[in-house]
C-alpha cells in the first residue's frame, strides 16, 4: 500500500515523541525521569532487568509490589545470586511463567560471578547471559546504558504497525517491525524514546478505542488516515487451545495444616510447590479419579478447577481427605496461616481454594 502523506524525516518521529513523553510519562519505581535522564542520570541496570523480566507477559499494575518485594529484600544483584532458590520462587509465586523465575537466578548469579556484580553494558553481552533473549537485552540496552538498541515490545509492535499500516500478520511482520523501530529510534535520548514508545502503546495507542486525539503522530499514522487502527497489528489465527484433565488431592491433618510437595525442577511449574496431582503436562492427561491419589483416604469429590496456561487449558478435578495423626505424608505439612509464603502458583491455589474456601482468606 503506497504512502498518502509526505515522506517525514525520521527524526521528526522520535522529536514529537520525546517532546509527548516529556509531559506525560508514566511514574513507575524502576524509571529515571525524563528531566533526570537529559541530566545524565541512568537507571540502575539492575532495576531494568529485574522490572523487565517480571513484566514479559504481566502487567505493571501487576508487578510493581512484587519489585518492591523483591528489592527489599534483595536490594543488589549479588543479594539476589546468594539468596535461596525456593525463597525466590516463594517470592516470585503469582507472577506466573515460572521458567522467569528459574532463568532469574541464573541470570543474577552470572553477574554476580562472572561479571562482579556488574551488567554488561551492550545488547551482545546481556544477551549472552541466561534468560535474556532479544527484547530483554535492547531494553536493558537502551534504558539502563542509552545505547540505540531497537527495543520492540508487544505496546511497541501494535503503534508501528498502525503507524505504517503493516499488513503482514504477526509474528512474521516481526523483522519488518523491528526495522521500523531501528530507523525511528535516535542517538541522543535511545533510552526515553524506548519508554516513551511503551507508554503511548499502553496508555494512548491501545488495543481498543485507541485515543487517536490526544496522539503525537496523529497526523502521522497512515492506519488513522487510510484504514482502521483497530484492525492493527494483524495476528495470525489463533489455534484452539487443548483441553488437558487430571486431578489434585488436597490432604488435611487434625492440626488444619495442608500437605504439599516440590515439583520436579524441570518442565512446567518446575520446582514450584504443589499439592499432590496426577501427571498431565501440556500434552497428556493424568488421572481424574481417587484411584490415582498419592495415598489411600477417604478422598471426597470438591469440584472441577480450570486454569488456562499458554498453549493449553487444564481442568483438575480436586479431591479432600483428612488424614489422621501419625499419617506420613508425601510431602510436608503446612498450617493454612502460613500458606502465602510458600511457592503456590496459582493454579494449585485455585485447587486448595476449591477444596477449602477459607484458605487464602486473611488470618
Amino acid at each position: 500500500m503506497l504512502d498518502t502523506l509526505s515522506p517525514i524525516p525520521t527524526l521528526t518521529y522520535a522529536a514529537k515523541l520525546l517532546s509527548w513523553y516529556d509531559r506525560h510519562h508514566r511514574e513507575l519505581p524502576w524509571r529515571v525521569s525524563p528531566s533526570a535522564a537529559k541530566a545524565g542520570k541512568r537507571a540502575d541496570p539492575y532495576h531494568v532487568w529485574l522490572s523487565e523480566v517480571m513484566l514479559q507477559q504481566t502487567t505493571v499494575q501487576a508487578v510493581k509490589p512484587y519489585f518492591a518485594k523483591f528489592l527489599e529484600r534483595w536490594p543488589k544483584v549479588t543479594d539476589l545470586a546468594a539468596a535461596p532458590s525456593e525463597d525466590v520462587m516463594a517470592a516470585w509465586a503469582g507472577l506466573g511463567y515460572y521458567a522467569r523465575a528459574r532463568n532469574l537466578k541464573k541470570c543474577a548469579e552470572a553477574v554476580a560471578g562472572d561479571h562482579d556484580g556488574i551488567f554488561p553494558d551492550t545488547e551482545e553481552g546481556l544477551r549472552a547471559l541466561p534468560g535474556i533473549g532479544d527484547y530483554t537485552s535492547a531494553a536493558v540496552a537502551a534504558i539502563a546504558f542509552n545505547r540505540p538498541s531497537a527495543v520492540m515490545d508487544g505496546n511497541v509492535e501494535r503503534v508501528i504497525s498502525r503507524l505504517f499500516v503493516i499488513d503482514a500478520p504477526l509474528p512474521g511482520s516481526k523483522p519488518e517491525m523491528k526495522a521500523k523501530v531501528r530507523d525511528l529510534t535516535p542517538c541522543d535520548r535511545p533510552g526515553d524514546f524506548a519508554q516513551a514508545m511503551m507508554d503511548l502503546g499502553a496508555t494512548i495507542c491501545t488495543p481498543k478505542r485507541p485515543a487517536c486525539a490526544l496522539c503525537p503522530f496523529r497526523d502521522d499514522c497512515l492506519a488513522l488516515v487510510q484504514d482502521d487502527p483497530e484492525r492493527f497489528p494483524v495476528k495470525a489465527a489463533k489455534k484452539e487451545k487443548p483441553v488437558r484433565v487430571g486431578a489434585g488431592f488436597v490432604a488435611v491433618n487434625e492440626n488444619g495444616a495442608i500437605m504439599l510437595r516440590r515439583r520436579q525442577e524441570t518442565g512446567l511449574l518446575g520446582g514450584m510447590t504443589e499439592v499432590p496431582t496426577t501427571g498431565w503436562t501440556a500434552r497428556m492427561d493424568g488421572g481424574t479419579g481417587t484411584d490415582h491419589a498419592p495415598f489411600a483416604g477417604d478422598w471426597e469429590a470438591c469440584g472441577v478447577i480450570t486454569h488456562v496456561f499458554t498453549h493449553f487449558e487444564l481442568r483438575l478435578s480436586v479431591y479432600r481427605t483428612r488424614v489422621p495423626s501419625g499419617e506420613e505424608p508425601v510431602g510436608w505439612w503446612v498450617p493454612v496461616e502460613t500458606l502465602g509464603d510458600e511457592a503456590l502458583p496459582t493454579v494449585m491455589k485455585k485447587v486448595i481454594s476449591q477444596a477449602i474456601p477459607t484458605a487464602f482468606m486473611k488470618h
